[in-house]
């Protein structure tokens, strides 16, 4: 038992997929839940060791709760497992972040906190790069960004990508339940451009990133010819339906709502 972690919330919990995250799960998890209470972890159909490590974390742990999938859904249709149980007990908002360590655990209580003083809006990370971070990853970006902008009629996302954020439950549900996308690692990018499409306004908060060397233990599912296919196939589809809704969220920006 976690005896250092806060009181539990009924509203908000730390939501974190995880797919063969390698050993730095294990720092990951205890960081989430020295800040937050309740932890709730989806694994992804994990082929490596960390099902056996996380289970014998949530064996000791009342706060930490464990979600196994027999087999790898993508991470998108991970989070909506979850978020679909979440919505079961009662809860409202979900925290995401990755199982690899590249978020910042110390974060939480802030983001948790904008949310409630603002619990009809999304509050996304924006991603703070150190120098040694991967250019072609830092750079490449920008173009998703540029493109989430232009979907959206520029309501302020400040990164389409970065997936420590948290979001309200019920409308999240809503969206993914109305269509068949949004499941593998389009999810993040996705999510926020629907979400402003629906009304729901982002709320941004600095947020540092990091990145580990295979020697620190860092793991990357990360695709560059793969991911950025299904990135463009992603923008396409938005900018379409981008199209359709131009009247509507034109009407929307000039009454400032």
């Amino acid at each position: 038992m976690n005896s250092s972690a806060p009181a539990a919330s009924s509203t908000h919990l730390v939501l974190i997929p995880s797919y063969n995250p390698g050993p730095k799960v294990r720092e990951t998890v205890a960081a989430a839940r020295e800040q937050w209470t309740p932890v709730w972890v989806i694994v992804d159909g994990s082929t490596d060791a960390s099902v056996e490590m996380l289970r014998a974390m949530a064996a000791t742990d009342a706060g930490l709760h464990l979600v196994v999938l027999p087999s790898n859904v993508g991470k998108g249709a991970a989070v909506l497992h979850g978020l679909e149980l979440a919505a079961a007990q009662g809860f409202t908002h979900a925290l995401t972040m990755d199982s690899d360590g590249q978020h910042p655990a110390d974060l939480i209580p802030r983001f948790m906190a904008a949310s409630a003083a603002q619990p009809q809006a999304m509050v996304l990370g924006v991603p703070v790069f150190a120098a040694d971070a991967p250019r072609l990853r830092v750079n490449g970006r920008k173009v998703s960004n540029g493109w989430a902008d232009l979907e959206t009629l520029w309501m302020g996302i400040g990164d389409s990508l970065f997936g420590f954020r948290v979001y309200p439950i019920e409308p999240l549900r809503q969206i993914m339940h109305g269509q068949r996308w949004m499941r593998r690692f389009d999810f993040d990018p996705e999510a926020v451009v629907r979400m402003c499409w629906r009304g729901v306004k982002p709320v941004n908060l600095p947020a540092t990133v990091k990145y580990f060397s295979a020697d620190e233990g860092g793991v990357s599912h990360f695709n560059y010819l793969r991911d950025n296919l299904l990135l463009t196939w992603m923008h396409s589809r938005l900018f379409f339906g981008f199209l359709l809704r131009l009247p509507l969220l034109l009407a929307r920006r000039l009454s400032g709502t």
